[in-house]
């Protein structure tokens, strides 16, 4: 009797794990599609600061878009062990971050477009992740 919910719990993490994966994954996709439509709009992604300038390039945008999604990801995992209110907690901490990430954008000299662009990037993995990390 026991052999059952342990295999059906085995394969419910196994289907959560892929499915977050799946996310990471997409949000990763989409993000690089959307960097890439910006772009030809005439999106320069120039940023600029007391420290210096920069483009956020295709590559920065995709890998800080995948280890954003890892560490969340890495997040959520933590708190389903330490407490049954995990997915609260984790949401919550998700749109704070995401909001808090949107701030420096407009702390750095850059083009309108380039603001708006951004923060879209932003919102786009968060609401590509979280529903995607919250659900069973």
């Amino acid at each position: 009797m026991t052999t059952l919910p342990v295999a059906t719990t085995r394969s419910a993490t196994a289907q959560r794990r892929i499915r977050r994966a799946g996310a990471v994954v997409a949000a990763t996709l989409v993000n690089g599609v959307l960097w890439g439509v910006c772009s030809v709009f005439g999106v320069d992604f120039w940023l600029s600061d007391s420290g210096g300038a920069g483009a956020v390039t295709l590559p920065i945008a995709l890998v800080a878009t995948a280890v954003s999604g890892l560490l969340g990801w890495a997040t959520l995992a933590g708190l389903e062990r330490l407490t049954r209110r995990a997915l609260g907690l984790w949401t919550g901490l998700a749109v704070g971050v995401t909001l808090l990430s949107i701030v420096p954008i407009f702390l750095e000299q850059a083009t309108t477009g380039t603001r708006i662009a951004l923060t879209v990037l932003h919102v786009a993995v968060a609401a590509a992740l979280i529903p995607a990390f919250r659900s069973r």
